[in-house]
Parts: C-alpha cells; sequence; structure tokens
C-alpha cells in the first residue's frame, strides 16, 4: 500500500480575511483527496498562536470557536506545537492577507526546509504589494490604472498635497479608488468622488498599511482569471463578474451566501478579448516570478480594454470562489485542483533541492 503524503493544512491568521481563511481552509478540508493525502489541520488563532491538532479540527467546524487558555504568549514558543503532527511532507497555506501572503509564512517553510504550496518569498511579497505589482505590470506592457502612492510619513504630513482632494483629482479625476497597498478581498478600499469621502477614505485605508494606493476608476465590468503550475503553467478561461448593486466588487459580495453579484463563466465576451486576458495573465505570472497558482483580475472598458486590476497569489477557496469555478470550467475538478497545487509546491522543492548553494 502506497503511502500517504501528510499534509499540514495552515489556516487563520491575524488578517483582516481570517473569517475567509478558514471557510477556505474548511473547504480544501473537506474535498481533499483522502485516498492521496492525510491531512494535518494548523490554526494559526488571531493572536497568532499555533493551536493544536484537536482545536484546529474544531475551528473547522465551528469558525467561531475559540482556544480556551492556550498557556502560551504568541511568539515562536508556539511553533513546539508543530512538533506533535506526523512528519509534515508539504505544507498548504490558506492563510489569506498579511504574513499568509506577504513572505512571512514561505520564509518559515523555507527554514523548515519543507515544500509548500504558492508562491515563494520574492514572489509572496512582490505580488501582496499592489504598487509593485503595477510596476513590474507596466515592465511587460500591461494597461494599469493611473495612480498615486502615499505613504504614512505623506499622510501625517497635512500640507502634503497627495492628501488634498483637488489636487490628486486633477491628477487622476475626481472619481478615485483608494485602497491600502498591502491587502486584499477588497478590505479597506473604498469609492470616493468628492474631498469629504476621500479623507474618510485615507482614515480607513491606513488603518490597514502604511502605504495606501489612490487610483482613477476604471468604468467596465470585472473579468478573472487564473493561473496553475510553475515554468509551464496552464491558464485557466475568463470569468466575469455581474454586480448588481455595488460600485465594486466588495467583501461582502466576494465571500457572503447572500451576494449581489454572480459569476459569469465563461464570461460572456469576445474570443480575443478573452485571449488577451489570459496572454496578460501569463506574463504577469512570469514577470512577479509566481508559482503554483494565482488569479489576475482585471477590468474590461466598454471600449475593450483591457486594465489589470491586481494579481492574488492565494486567492479564495471557498464554494464561491473564482478561482476554483474556473478550473472547474476548464476540466479540472476542484479536488484535482488540490492534488495539482500539492504537486507543483512538491516539484519547485525537488527543483530547489538541485541548485548549489556552496563552493564543494
Amino acid at each position: 500500500m502506497t503511502k500517504k503524503t501528510q499534509v499540514g493544512l495552515l489556516f487563520g491568521g491575524n488578517s483582516s480575511e481570517y473569517e475567509v481563511s478558514i471557510m477556505s481552509g474548511s473547504n480544501i478540508y473537506d474535498a481533499i483527496d483522502k485516498d492521496k493525502f492525510d491531512v494535518h489541520p494548523i490554526w494559526v488563532t488571531n493572536d497568532g498562536y499555533f493551536a493544536s491538532e484537536e482545536d484546529s479540527f474544531k475551528v473547522l467546524k465551528d469558525p467561531k470557536y475559540q482556544v480556551q487558555n492556550p498557556g502560551k504568549v504568541a511568539n515562536l514558543s508556539n511553533l513546539i506545537e508543530l512538533t506533535k503532527l506526523a512528519e509534515i511532507d508539504v505544507f498548504f497555506p490558506i492563510v489569506h492577507g498579511n504574513l499568509g501572503e506577504d513572505g512571512g509564512l514561505q520564509g518559515l517553510f523555507r527554514i523548515l526546509d519543507k515544500p509548500f504550496v504558492g508562491d515563494d518569498i520574492l514572489a509572496a511579497a512582490v505580488t501582496m504589494d499592489k504598487e509593485f505589482t503595477k510596476i513590474l505590470a507596466q515592465r511587460v506592457g500591461i494597461n494599469v490604472a493611473d495612480w498615486i502612492s502615499i505613504k504614512r510619513f505623506e499622510y501625517n504630513d497635512k500640507d502634503n498635497q497627495k492628501t488634498d482632494y483637488d489636487y490628486v483629482a486633477s491628477k487622476l479625476g475626481g472619481d478615485l479608488f483608494v485602497k491600502p497597498s498591502n491587502q486584499g478581498s477588497s478590505v479597506g478600499v473604498s469609492h470616493v468622488t468628492n474631498k469629504e469621502e476621500y479623507q474618510a477614505a485615507l482614515a480607513e485605508a491606513f488603518k490597514y498599511d502604511d502605504k495606501v494606493l489612490v487610483e482613477e476608476t476604471i468604468h467596465g465590468t470585472e473579468v478573472e482569471t487564473a493561473v496553475l503550475g510553475n515554468d509551464d503553467p496552464i491558464v485557466a478561461g475568463v470569468g466575469q463578474i455581474i454586480n448588481a448593486a455595488d460600485s465594486f466588487y466588495t467583501y461582502e459580495n466576494k465571500y457572503d451566501d447572500n451576494s449581489t453579484s454572480k459569476l459569469e463563466i465563461p464570461a460572456n465576451i469576445p474570443a480575443e478579448t478573452v485571449e488577451q486576458i489570459r496572454a496578460n495573465a501569463l506574463k504577469l505570472f512570469r514577470v512577479t516570478e509566481c508559482s503554483g497558482l494565482a488569479r489576475i483580475d482585471s477590468m474590461l472598458t466598454p471600449e475593450g480594454k483591457i486594465v489589470l486590476t491586481e494579481l492574488n497569489a492565494l486567492p479564495g477557496f471557498t464554494n464561491i470562489s473564482m478561482y476554483p469555478k474556473l478550473f472547474e470550467e476548464a476540466g479540472i475538478p476542484y479536488t484535482e485542483l488540490i492534488t495539482k497545487l500539492i504537486e507543483a509546491g512538491q516539484a519547485r522543492y525537488a527543483h530547489k533541492k538541485t541548485l548549489l548553494h556552496k563552493h564543494d
């Protein structure tokens, strides 16, 4: 009998996407091929505590469950919990947002010398920062919304022109989006059209990050595609988000069962537009040095122009998430998709082991 691969499934974390991460973890746990994999859930609590496997199973069943008297402070001493697990063969992090997607956890896996699903350290850090993603996208000829970035020291200087709506509107137009540079799931994002909204939006975005982007609004519909693999990745088809009520795809619309948005898969758009969106996705995946998976989001204007919104290197895996739905349409069902992601992480690790790190 073939020995099963031991998978450490990490979820939770201290980001604004904590609940989404638990939903994604629960979905993956339920759908993973149990004939191939033994899954060890590893819950990272809101305060950074690595919970026991027993507690981790409990929170998958009840996302509101809390560790009772963990008895440890939230620091590296929590890692002792990982030693109580079976020997992990590969880690599957589904910790969205800070630490999970920005290179933090990826660095831990590298130190532990274990394969893991998704980006390595550099790509995780670069794609978590929306401004760096934009700069690299421009480098390979992909359209992006015009923007300015505001650092916290600039925001604190009330004489700085960037904090003045009229000045910014003269550069980007009066219809703007304000967003933290390092966040996901539309957290901290505001759509503004006047001075009062602009000031409120800056205050909201700076709750989440020390750098905020102000972007021109691109009118159109959101289109998304998905990438799977390493050096020779598969690009799925294109889906479209039809918003019934909101001016953009809000956090609630992404994850609420009562969402007013619907996903149209495949998107009802011209074939040449589909191919351009897919080509852009592959170029961006490669220039940002992604591996494993990514979802690339763009706006499609009424004139047919494609403008990059963002690259999400660890997209949601809930039952209403676009990433698994796109690959299901492409002929790779959810359970098989999880297997392919794990295999991609193992393949990258095996390749890295062939590289020389010192002189013999």
